[in-house]
């Protein structure tokens, strides 16, 4: 369900936040009032074209957010397996967000995150159906349609259903693999040498990660080879001395330890002086050979600079032309393996393809045949329900027929056939499609007739936008407590100018425009108690001090 609207900088409405209840909620107001902004809001929302200069005057920019409480699997969609990589895994509430900038540029947020409007009609539509007086050509495509008798026919239909269109989409995937593997077999030659030589090319050079690792350090001590030899030299010098008679520590050292062995044994504590000295005159003899060995290693690297540059620069050269790094061109290698066995064996493959085509043809065709005779079986039994509930909705006499005629491509997304909606609205005459036969009032009520018939299509939130436009009375009555008995399965939000329908109404929302220094500016807020009785006087068209149109307003909320 929608949790909270929030409105800020739309048209009229500088900031509003709505929180709407379970059940059948009513937002009503003075004609101009800004009512068709909350309308507008939702098809924002839903991924829907700003209108021009939406955004109120003075302002940057407008702002709409919808919180919504999304029902069990909802991410498990196959086709939002894209969008739901982006998204946290189970969110307790999906957060939809749409800015409009005064130029009219738009973005989109799903979860604060960008997102595109396709994005926002994708998961919107899952969450939110908005219907309105101008929204009912949405009947009229083939495909809403289907969805209303698919989801009539119940939860096996759309199990069934679903299960076709894993099967069409596998059809479409192998049918595109085939079509791709035989427009490459005239490349398929050329494809295999240039593969064949990548592969050579990276075999032949043997990256190995571990390996540059160690030749970046090697190629940095050769930068420096006269540093370190003049440095371990300068300290060979300065332990064991020089050619030219320059003694050294070790040397020093040496008399230190004579002058002391002369008195030894007759004082323990300079004994102990002695050995320590002793001690060091051996560290400094191992260092000294070290640093002869590590002389002699320098002396015999000629040319070892060279050699680390030409091995690099082999390295470098394979990491720009395959990605940029050593696991980047290895990669390029294993894929350039998978090629080659996959176009050597591209015969074969074309066979296993045309195989498992054949099957997954089989398979659609099937489940095809399943869907369209659930469908002709739902047809009949939607027209009759249909007529029932038309009756109610002061429409006695009208039909409902359902047409099924063949998919001009054979195969569709949603199986074999497509389906069209036709109405007769008074006894006597011939079915028509809906978007020639009904008036606008008249076709607001096969909606709703039609909404709600369909328990299998899920738990989304039900808006409508002045749906009770063009009748009133009884009528009207009827309008309203069909809307409340779907709100007793599912949240529906009404736009209604009717207080026969307001006041069935489990949350209430009135807009109110005021104008202050020459800006006009509405305001949304929830009433009840004397406010929602004051609110019902208005839409009966009275005075908020007529005593009748009070008592009658509270008739209307008790019969409730």
């Amino acid at each position: 369900m929608l949790d909270e609207l929030r409105i800020e900088n739309l048209l009229l409405i500088e900031r509003a936040e709505l929180r709407f209840a379970a059940g059948l909620n009513a937002i009503t107001g003075e004609t101009g009032a800004g009512k068709t902004i909350l309308a507008h809001s939702l098809d924002l929302l839903m991924g829907g074209k700003a209108r021009p200069q939406i955004v109120r005057p003075g302002a940057d920019e407008a702002y709409v957010e919808g919180v919504f409480s999304p029902p069990e699997g909802l991410l498990a969609d196959p086709e939002l397996a894209e969008l739901r990589e982006r998204l946290p895994e189970d969110p307790d509430e999906i957060v939809l967000g749409r800015r409009i900038a005064s130029s009219g540029r738009t973005s989109a947020f799903v979860q604060g995150r960008s997102a595109s409007a396709a994005d926002l009609r994708a998961l919107g539509s899952r969450l939110l159906a908005f219907y309105g007086q101008h929204e009912h050509r949405k009947l009229v495509l083939s495909s809403a349609q289907l969805e209303i008798l698919d989801g009539f026919a119940g939860g096996e239909q759309l199990e069934r259903r679903a299960r076709y269109r894993a099967a069409h989409a596998q059809v479409g995937a192998l049918e595109g693999e085939l079509a791709e593997l035989r427009a490459r077999d005239g490349a398929r030659e050329r494809d295999l040498d240039l593969f064949r030589y990548e592969l050579a090319e990276i075999e032949a050079a043997a990256p190995d990660p571990v390996e540059e690792g160690e030749l970046e350090a090697r190629r940095g001590r050769l930068r420096h080879v006269e540093g370190l030899r003049g440095a371990a030299s300068g300290a060979l010098a300065a332990i064991a001395g020089t050619d030219d008679g320059v003694g050294g520590a070790r040397g020093v050292l040496g008399e230190a330890e004579a002058e002391l062995a002369s008195a030894h044994g007759v004082d323990p504590s300079l004994d102990e002086l002695g050995q320590r000295i002793g001690a060091a005159a051996l560290e400094l003899d191992d260092a000294a050979s070290a640093l002869r060995a590590y002389l002699d290693g320098i002396e015999a690297e000629p040319g070892g600079i060279e050699q680390v540059e030409e091995r690099l620069h082999e390295l470098d050269r394979l990491k720009r032309k395959h990605g940029g790094s050593t696991d980047a061109v290895l990669g390029h290698a294993a894929r350039c393996q998978r090629e080659i066995e996959r176009l050597e064996n591209a015969d074969e493959r074309a066979g296993e393809l045309e195989r498992r085509l054949a099957e997954a043809r089989e398979l659609r065709a099937g489940l095809a045949a399943e869907l369209g005779e659930a469908r002709a079986r739902a047809a009949g039994k939607l027209g009759k329900r249909v007529g029932a509930e038309l009756a109610e909705l002061a429409m006695e006499g009208a039909s409902l027929e359902v047409s099924l005629d063949p998919h001009p491509e054979g195969f569709g997304a949603n199986g074999s056939e497509v389906v069209e909606l036709r109405i007769a609205t008074n006894p006597g005459m011939p079915a028509s499609p809906l978007r020639d036969a009904a008036s606008g009032g008249e076709l607001s009520r096969v909606m709703l007739a039609l909404t709600g018939l369909a328990p299998g299509l899920g738990e989304r939130t039900l808006a409508f936008d002045e749906i009770d436009a063009g009748i009133g009375g009884n009528t009207a009555r009827a309008v309203g407590e069909r809307l409340r008995r779907l709100g007793a399965d599912r949240q529906v939000i009404c736009i209604t100018h009717l207080p026969q329908v307001a006041s069935l109404a489990e949350a209430h929302f009135r807009i109110t425009k005021r104008s202050e220094r020459g800006h006009a500016r509405a305001t949304v807020e929830r009433v009840d108690g004397d406010e929602l009785v004051a609110e019902i006087v208005r839409m009966l068209g009275a005075r908020r001090d007529d005593e009748v149109a009070s008592r009658h307003a509270r008739e209307l909320l008790a019969a409730a």
